[in-house]
């Protein structure tokens, strides 16, 4: 098997596995007992805390543990509705390419809270524009929410730009990091958010653990529970073995993360002129496009176009070759809808159905790659329906 879906999920590092194989074994204490056992749990819980917080120049009393990026996105909202009612801060302005959990999230404040919502369009490379944002600053206006790098065109926001300009308004500022740890170095002070969302399993650590990162406590708990829990906001026995996972996934990251994001630009770069080639070669070079991002950017994700390819069935023709790639997110795989994203970056809608996700990690080979390049072009130039 060629794996090259890592914006979907990424392989476990062993090292995190045997970090987090004792507190599945023999110290599986609650982290919320007194007794020494417990306690040992709360101290591994406490040290990852530390270890996520020191990943995004944060105090780990600002790191909150939640099940993924899904949740942090959803706490970010949910969890402020009463603050920003009390303020009079009914406005929320966020972005047209947003993950569905933010998106989603958005719409059900406006629905069952009675906020309303402002979004950001895109240019043709799938940016924001901080002036586009800033225009759309009214005195109601409470939170706005912008991603760093989008998770299917791997396309990169401002975020810095669009987080003075809300710092300038006194207006709060979240930036779901999901897509861009593990490629971009993050500082929370360098950036100036208010909040920011992590997920585990995006940079190799294990799938159901998550973070927000929450400058400011104006909080309401999302999900109820121990108070002591997750300083009261976020109810629920942690998740000791996960936690303790992620925070050695974030140690690990900092410390290689310059050398793998020049690793997976370099092997992104490689497969997209193998790929360019081997097209050409059938003369088939001229349906291919890319989406977003510019190839000489930095990054692991790669999205194209391939015109006049239906891209559910070259999925499944790769999925029988033993490579996998995606159609977008991993989220809306099942929908036969284009992409938000590309619609929204003005990519037509029949060329937005043809498009599909590469993304690479730093367990990818040069070698891997560009057999899948090939495997890739053999079934597009099957596939192709001349149009």
């Amino acid at each position: 098997m060629i794996y090259l879906d890592n914006a979907a999920t990424t392989q476990t590092d062993p090292e995190v596995l045997n970090a987090m194989i004792p507190y599945m074994r023999e110290q599986y204490g609650n982290p919320g007992a007194l007794y020494a056992f417990g306690r040992e749990a709360k101290k591994a819980v406490e040290n990852a805390r530390f270890q996520v917080a020191d990943f995004i120049g944060a105090e780990p009393d600002q790191i909150i543990f939640t099940s993924g990026g899904t949740e942090s996105n959803n706490m970010v909202f949910f969890s402020l509705a009463n603050y920003l009612k009390s303020q009079g801060k009914n406005h929320i302005i966020t972005s047209a390419v947003e993950h569905d959990s933010v998106l989603k999230s958005v719409q059900a404040m406006c629905i069952k809270h009675g906020f309303y919502k402002s979004t950001a369009g895109v240019d043709k490379h799938g940016c924001v524009s901080p002036n586009q944002v800033k225009a759309q600053i009214t005195e109601n206006t409470g939170i706005v929410s912008v991603m760093y790098v989008n998770n299917e065109t791997g396309s990169e926001n401002d975020i810095e730009s669009i987080a003075r300009i809300c710092r300038e308004k006194n207006i709060m500022f979240h930036t779901d990091c999901v897509q861009a740890a593990g490629c971009c170095k993050l500082d929370v002070n360098k950036i100036g958010c208010d909040f920011l969302s992590l997920s585990s399993h995006k940079l190799h650590g294990t799938k159901g653990c998550g973070a927000l990162f929450v400058r400011s406590k104006n909080l309401t708990p999302l999900i109820y529970g121990g108070v002591a829990q997750e300083f009261g906001l976020r109810g629920g026995t942690e998740n000791v073995a996960a936690i303790v996972g992620f925070g050695k996934a974030c140690e690990l990251m900092k410390a290689r993360i310059h050398e793998i994001d020049i690793q997976t630009s370099i092997l992104k770069q490689v497969f997209y002129k193998e790929l360019a080639t081997a097209l050409a070669s059938k003369g088939l070079d001229s349906i291919l496009n890319i989406n977003g991002n510019l190839l000489i950017k930095h990054g692991k994700i790669l999205n194209i176009s391939l015109k006049g390819v239906d891209s559910e069935t070259l999925l499944l023709m790769l999925d029988v070759k033993g490579v996998c790639v995606s159609s977008g997110s991993a989220c809306r795989s099942h929908e036969s809808e284009p992409s938000h994203v590309l619609i929204a970056m003005g990519v037509p809608p029949d060329i937005a159905r043809n498009s599909i996700r590469i993304s690479f990690s730093k367990y990818n080979t040069e070698d891997e790659i560009v057999k899948a390049a090939k495997i890739i072009a053999d079934c597009v130039e099957v596939l192709y329906d001349g149009n």
